[in-house]
């Protein structure tokens, strides 16, 4: 399988939100490390793999509708 990986700048243009918001709010509450992003070479710059984050995006409001039918 390919994987794409993007910077916060590039992600942020993909998903239509702020840099700064990925990095305060998203990160490490919805995309987590090891699943959504990587530090390569355990450093400081962060690499977000795509075509996970893309997944995880679809399968968020499946979950959430089908929660509100068995309510």
């Amino acid at each position: 399988m390919k994987t794409t990986y993007l910077t916060t700048s590039e992600l942020a243009e993909r998903i239509k939100y702020d840099a700064r918001t990925i990095r305060n709010q998203l990160k490490d509450s919805v995309l987590l490390e090891g699943i959504h992003y990587i530090r390569p070479f355990g450093g400081r710059k962060i690499l977000y793999l795509w075509e996970k984050i893309e997944v995880d995006m679809f399968k968020a409001p499946a979950i959430n509708s089908l929660m509100m039918g068995i309510r």
